[in-house]
């Protein structure tokens, strides 16, 4: 269930005249706006020197044990490039030393029952080494997968798959 589905009445004035108009709520009574925009994420795309991927194993739900993209969300009023140096170091406590942008992708990721749309920013990383890498945070565990041998389908969230599939698809052939 998203969140357009259980709100029902006017946060501002508390009237239940609030109505979704496919962008957003609009309170008949008060005239108040209230956006349901999309939240950041970011996704790091990390090979070693053996041209494999680096992919990690979640921890939690949703999509427990499944494969990921290393990466998390966006902090309020932090940058999209702060938000993935911290995610890698929460989570392989490892260190980025470059990034390059590789596109965005839209996404609904379910959590606890919750709907909650996303925007997925994706970087190619460097780091500056994987000596001191281990699975920390949500990450249980991580395996480094040589490009023509990923299977997509392993892959848990599906703008996790898109995104690695692009990434393929413009490095495999």
């Amino acid at each position: 269930m998203h969140l357009k589905e259980s709100i029902s009445y006017c946060p501002k004035c508390g009237k239940k005249e609030f109505i979704f108009d496919k962008k957003r709520f609009v309170c008949n009574s008060c005239n108040f706006d209230l956006y349901i925009n999309a939240s950041a994420a970011v996704a790091a795309l990390i090979l070693n020197d053996k041209n494999e991927l680096l992919l990690s194993r979640r921890k939690f739900d949703p999509q427990k044990d499944t494969l990921d993209l290393p990466g998390g969300f966006v902090d309020i009023h932090e940058k999209g490039e702060d938000a993935l140096k911290r995610e890698i170091k929460e989570e392989l406590n490892l260190k980025i030393t470059e990034m390059n942008y590789f596109g965005s992708f839209p996404n609904t990721y379910t959590f606890r029952g919750n709907d909650y749309y996303t925007l997925d920013l994706a970087f190619i990383c460097r780091v500056e080494s994987f000596e001191p890498m281990q699975a920390n945070d949500d990450v249980s565990a991580i395996e480094f997968i040589p490009l023509d041998k990923v299977n997509v389908d392993e892959i848990g969230l599906s703008s996790i798959k898109v995104i690695v599939g692009s990434y393929l698809a413009e490095n495999l052939y």
